[in-house]
C-alpha cells in the first residue's frame, strides 16, 4: 500500500468518534503488516517505530536489530546516504509531497541492490504523535532490464545501420514507413526523410499502388510475404533486382513490419549467365551425344567389311605362314578397334543412366569361356600367361550375359594392358555363400595408393605419358563397376604399387533351373549347332564391302544369297525373292531398313520372313525403333558371325509357309 493510501486510512481511523489512542495504533500497525513492499515506520527522531514482515524479510534483519533503531544506523549503514537524508530532511520539515529517491548499496545479507524510496510525514494528532511512512521497493531487476533494453536499443541501432541489407520498418496497419536503414537509402538515392510516411509503392517497389496494396493485404492475411525476383525502381531511375522478405511482429506493444531487402543485381545476371552456360552444355552434351553415335556408326562401318574380310580368310584352308601371320594380327586389331569403339559409345550411357539390361537365367562358366576367347588374342601378344579355375558345377547368374561378359573382358583386358610380357594373370570362380565370386589377380605394375580410390571413375586412367603405351580411353573399369551394381553385385580392387593387382566381382546366385538337362545358353561367339541348309537369304547394306563380304560368308553356309544396296531395291527382291531371311542395314539410301521392314511386314506372305538388323547404332533407342518396325534381331557392327550363325540355324526353311498359314487362317 502506497503512503498516501495509508494516510487516507490513518484518517479514517482517526475520524471516527469514541476509539481510543491504542486502537488506532493497533489499527494502523494491522494495515501496515499487509503491505507488499519493505515499510517502515520512523518517529520524530528518524529512529525505527515499527516495520512490516516484508521488509524482515527482504534486508534477512530480526526485529530486535530494526525497532528503536536510527534508520541511519539500520545495517552497515546502508541509508546513510546524502539523497536519502535530503528526502528525510525535506519530510522531516513538513513537506506534503512525496519524494522519491534511489539507493544502490551492497546490503550485508542480499548484495547489490537498487531500492527506490519514498517517505511522507503523518502530521501528529491528538491520539498519535508526528510520524514518518517510509517505503522501499527493489528496483534491481528492473533496473538491469532497463539497462539491458538500452543496451539492446544501441545495440540493435548499431546492427540496424550498418547491416549490408536494405531494412524498411512499416506501421503494419497504415503499411507507411517508420524507419529506414542506411544501406535503403543509398539503394533507393532517397534520404530517410524521404522516406518516411511513404507507402512502398511510392518508393520504386511494385508497379503501383494496385499491386502493392494486394502485397499490403497478403502480408496482413499471412503475416509474411517474400520474393526472390522482385524489380526495383531507384529515385533516378535505375532497375535493380532485389530479394524482397517482410514480416509481421510486436514491438513495444505495436505491430509493424519489417521488410528486408537484398540487392541481388548481380547475383541475377550471373544466374542468367548460368543458365545460358548450363542451356549451352546441355546442348553441347546433346550434339556430343549425336556425335558419338555417328562417330560409332562411321567407325563400324568400315570394321564390318573387314571383319567379314577376316573370317573368309580364317575359313581359307590354304594360307601359306605369312597369310596367317598377317590374318591373325588383323583380327586381333579388329578385336580391340571393336572394343574402342563400344566403350567410346559407353561413355554417354553411363553418364545418362541409359544402360538396359535384358536378364536371364545364365552360367557363370559360359560367361568367363568367351571372354578369354575374346581377350586370349591380345595375351597370346604379349605373351602372358592366363590361369583360369572355374568349378565344374554350373553357378547361375540371373544376368544380361552380354554385359556380364563384357565386364570380364574388360577385366582380363586391363590386367593384360598393365602386365608386363611374360607376366602372369589368374582368373577365378567360385561359390562363396550366396555369391558367385570372380577374382582376377595380375602380376602388373600395380595401382598407385594416391589413384586407387578413383580407378572406377571415368576417364580415370594409370598412365598419362604421352606414349600411351598402355592405351585405352579410361571408361573399362568405371562401365565394370556400373554394370556389376546394376546386377545387384559389387566390384573391389585390391592393389599395391609393383605388385600386380587384384579384381574382385561379387554377385547374387540365382535358383539352379527346373530343367536339370538344361544347359548354359549360348553367347553371342558360341559356334552354334549345324545350321539347315537351303535358307534364302536377303543381304542389304549401302556399303558395297560389307554387303559382299557378308553375302561370301553366308554362301560359304550353303544358303541362297541375293544381295541390294540400297532400300527400294531390297523390298523389290524381296517380293519377288522372297527370302526365309534379311539381313538388312538400317542407313540405306532412298527409304531407310526401319522402312523397309515396316513393308515387309504389310505385303501378304512374308509375315514370316525373319528379320535381322545390322547397323552401327547400338543404343537403346535404336533396338526399341528396331523392334516398331518389325525387327527380329538388332545386331550392332561390326557383327560377331556367329550370331549371324545361330539366327540361321534357328530359322526354318519353311517359314513362309507357315506364317502364310497362319495368316490365311
Amino acid at each position: 500500500m502506497r503512503p498516501n493510501r495509508l494516510l487516507r486510512s490513518f484518517q479514517a481511523v482517526r475520524s471516527r468518534q469514541g476509539l481510543r489512542a491504542r486502537d488506532l495504533l493497533s489499527y494502523a500497525e494491522r494495515i501496515i503488516v499487509t503491505i507488499r513492499e519493505p515499510f517502515l515506520v520512523l518517529n520524530e527522531s528518524l529512529q525505527v517505530k515499527m516495520a512490516n514482515r516484508s521488509f524482515y524479510q527482504t534486508f534477512r534483519v530480526t526485529q530486535g536489530e530494526t525497532e528503536k533503531v536510527s534508520i541511519y544506523d539500520l545495517g552497515d549503514g546502508q541509508w546513510n546516504q546524502p539523497d536519502f537524508r535530503a528526502l528525510l530532511d525535506d519530510v522531516k520539515s513538513g513537506s506534503q509531497a512525496i519524494g522519491d529517491c534511489y539507493v544502490k548499496h551492497n546490503f550485508p545479507t542480499i548484495g547489490d541492490k537498487t531500492m527506490r524510496v519514498n517517505a511522507r510525514r503523518l502530521e501528529p494528532g491528538n491520539s498519535h504523535p508526528g510520524l514518518i511512512l517510509v517505503e522501499i521497493e527493489d528496483i534491481t531487476e528492473r533496473r538491469q532490464a532497463e539497462s539491458a533494453l538500452r543496451a539492446s536499443e544501441v545495440q540493435y541501432r548499431r546492427l540496424f545501420q550498418s547491416a549490408m541489407d536494405g531494412i524498411l520498418i512499416l506501421d503494419a496497419i497504415t503499411l507507411k514507413i517508420i524507419d529506414a536503414n542506411r544501406f535503403i537509402t543509398d539503394l533507393l538515392g532517397y534520404s530517410q526523410d524521404e522516406l518516411l510516411g511513404k507507402e512502398l509503392w511510392q518508393i520504386g517497389f511494385f508497379r503501383d499502388k494496385r499491386g502493392s496494396q494486394a502485397v499490403y493485404q497478403e502480408l496482413q492475411e499471412q503475416g509474411y510475404v517474400r520474393y526472390d525476383h522482385l524489380p526495383l525502381e531507384t529515385k533516378d531511375g535505375k532497375t535493380a533486382d532485389v530479394e524482397f522478405i517482410s514480416n509481421v511482429y510486436l514491438a513495444d506493444n505495436r505491430a509493424v513490419a519489417q521488410c528486408n531487402i537484398r540487392d541481388i543485381s548481380e547475383r541475377s545476371k550471373l544466374e542468367q549467365t548460368l543458365q545460358a552456360q548450363t542451356e549451352s552444355l546441355a546442348d553441347l552434351h546433346h550434339r556430343k551425344d549425336e556425335f558419338l553415335a555417328m562417330l560409332s556408326h562411321e567407325l563400324r562401318n568400315p570394321l564390318a567389311p573387314i571383319s567379314n574380310a577376316v573370317r573368309l580368310l580364317r575359313l581359307y584352308r590354304n594360307e601359306d605362314p605369312v597369310q596367317q601371320r598377317a590374318r591373325i594380327i588383323i583380327e586381333r586389331q579388329v578385336i580391340q578397334l571393336t572394343r574402342l569403339v563400344d566403350d567410346l559409345m559407353e561413355v554417354s550411357r553411363i553418364t545418362t543412366g541409359r544402360i538396359q539390361l535384358r536378364c536371364e537365367i545364365v552360367a557363370m562358366s559360359a560367361i568367363v569361356e568367351h571372354a578369354v576367347e575374346t581377350t586370349r588374342p591380345l595375351m597370346d601378344q604379349r605373351k602372358q600367361e592366363l590361369e583360369v579355375s572355374v568349378p565344374l558345377e554350373p553357378i547361375w547368374l540371373y544376368a544380361d550375359a552380354d554385359r556380364m561378359e563384357q565386364v570380364a573382358v574388360n577385366l582380363l583386358a586391363n590386367a593384360a594392358k598393365y602386365t608386363d610380357e611374360g607376366g602372369h594373370i589368374g582368373l577365378s570362380v567360385k561359390r562363396e555363400g550366396d555369391e558367385c565370386v570372380m577374382r582376377l589377380r595380375d602380376t602388373g605394375v600395380g595401382i598407385a595408393p594416391e589413384l586407387l580410390p578413383h580407378v572406377f571413375d571415368l576417364f580415370t586412367q594409370a598412365e598419362r605419358s604421352l606414349a600411351r603405351s598402355r592405351g585405352g580411353l579410361g571408361i573399362g573399369l568405371a562401365l565394370v563397376q556400373r554394370l556389376v551394381e546394376m546386377h545387384g553385385g559389387r566390384v573391389e580392387v585390391h592393389s599395391a604399387l609393383g605388385k600386380g593387382s587384384e579384381f574382385v566381382v561379387r554377385l547374387p546366385v540365382a535358383a539352379q533351373p527346373a530343367d536339370p538337362l538344361l544347359k548354359p545358353p549360348l553367347l553371342h561367339g558360341q559356334t552354334a549347332d549345324v545350321a539347315p541348309r537351303g535358307l534364302k537369304v536377303l543381304v542389304v547394306d549401302d556399303n558395297v564391302d560389307t554387303a559382299d563380304s557378308l553375302t561370301l560368308l553366308v554362301e560359304l553356309l550353303d544358303h541362297d544369297v541375293r544381295t541390294a544396296y540400297d532400300g527400294l531395291t531390297a523390298l523389290d527382291i524381296a517380293i519377288q525373292y522372297r527370302p526365309n531371311l534379311a539381313l538388312l542395314d538400317i542407313g540405306l539410301p532412298g527409304i531407310d531398313g526401319y522402312e523397309v521392314a515396316t513393308r515387309i511386314r504389310k505385303q501378304a506372305g512374308l509375315e514370316g520372313m525373319v528379320l535381322v538388323a545390322i547397323t552401327g547404332y547400338g543404343q537403346e533407342s535404336d533396338r526399341q525403333l528396331a523392334t516398331q518396325a518389325g525387327f527380329d534381331h538388332h545386331l550392332v557392327k561390326p557383327v560377331d558371325f556367329d550370331r549371324v550363325q545361330r539366327i540361321l540355324a534357328g530359322t526354318p526353311v519353311d517359314n513362309l509357309t507357315s506364317a502364310r498359314q497362319v495368316f490365311t487362317e
